[in-house]
């Protein structure tokens, strides 16, 4: 069995909540399949021993969870969450003098008053990736998928599967009806994703968790075509299976990027928190990030270390195709949206 394998068959035994236990000061609150001990490495070598992690499976459930007094030192949200976070109470800014790696964070990652402003930085973007079009190359020809509209194409009837999460969904609605920003939907633009989905869900044989089962269900035949993000199409192609990743469909594909907030009186270490975050950070860590999970670092010398064949292989290059941005939109925008696919999944 391949490294891949072995991880996609743990990550499939480890449900959201799951905890990991080890060092008993400093708990990190992860998506599940983070617990590589390559990006850990100097915090276990100055402590003989890995973080304890617990595990989600998407942002509002993790979001919910620590809401809800689940007490952590560190979690690791996405950008569009930081600002419930902040306006919640629950994180404090980081002291990046702490933080040597921090003047070689790519800017671009950073440019936004949620992440950084006058009270500090409350945000360190760690990784960052693509949602695109994951397809079985030996069953689905290349001009099918050549438009996001193979979602909605009766042929792939109960045979597509897309991500239990609101803001990839959306990401996806948007683009396949002509919007690439999603910072100024008007009810329109809203409205007419939501249409599309509606039709999206019909073909729809299962909503995937976790990138592990989304490959599962590739690997398994039951799904040909679903709407990915890097890892599982990692994982299919170290296990060789006939995976493509189509992010030049005409009307696009999707980015995104996360990173680590530091919990306000975290039941931990504090000096370990910045043990923790400056072994992520550190470049070496950029190859490790992308061999194991296929994402990029927001590193500019980690990514550095990394070839530009395996930036292609992890699709993490340049394209000649619209882009959505999951950057910070609206709260409001955020809850409307996901009230709505709540709606769109149990058929209304």
């Amino acid at each position: 069995m391949t490294r891949h394998a072995l991880l996609l068959a743990s990550a499939a035994l480890l449900p959201a909540g799951t905890a990991i236990a080890a060092d008993p000061d400093l708990l990190v609150f992860d998506w599940a399949g983070f617990e590589v001990p390559g990006l850990f490495e100097t915090y276990q070598q100055a402590h003989s021993d890995a973080p304890t992690y617990s595990f989600f499976g998407d942002d509002d459930e993790a979001f919910q969870k620590v809401a809800s007094g689940f007490r952590a030192d560190v979690v690791h949200p996405c950008s569009q969450m930081v600002e419930k976070y902040r306006d919640a109470g629950l994180i404090e800014p980081w002291d990046v003098s702490k933080i040597p790696e921090f003047a070689n964070l790519d800017p671009k990652y950073l440019n936004s008053e949620v992440f950084k402003d006058e009270e500090g930085v409350w945000y360190i973007p760690t990784d960052w990736g693509v949602t695109a079009i994951a397809y079985n190359t030996e069953e689905v020809p290349a001009e099918d998928v050549a438009s996001l509209q193979v979602f909605v194409d009766p042929k792939y009837q109960g045979r597509t599967s897309l991500p239990d999460s609101s803001d990839d969904v959306w990401a996806l609605a948007y683009l396949a009806t002509g919007t690439t920003d999603w910072t100024d939907v008007t009810d329109e633009q809203f409205t007419k994703a939501a249409e599309w989905l509606r039709e999206a869900n019909a073909n729809v044989v299962s909503y995937w968790a976790d990138p592990s089962e989304m490959a599962q269900l590739m690997a398994s035949g039951q799904v040909l075509v679903a709407w990915s993000w890097n890892d599982g199409v990692a994982y299919l192609q170290d296990d060789g299976f006939p995976v493509g990743f189509q992010r030049e469909a005409t009307e696009g594909s999707s980015t995104w990027f996360c990173g680590m907030v530091n919990m306000k009186d975290g039941p931990g270490s504090e000096d370990k928190v910045y043990d923790f975050i400056n072994s992520w950070l550190r470049p070496e860590a950029g190859p490790v990030l992308l061999e194991n999970i296929g994402y990029g670092h927001t590193n500019l010398q980690a990514m550095d270390l990394v070839s530009d064949e395996e930036k292609a292989t992890a699709g993490l290059t340049e394209i000649n195709a619209p882009i959505l941005a999951q950057t910070p939109n609206a709260t409001a925008q955020r809850e409307r949206q996901l009230e709505e696919f709540e709606k769109i999944k149990s058929g209304f």
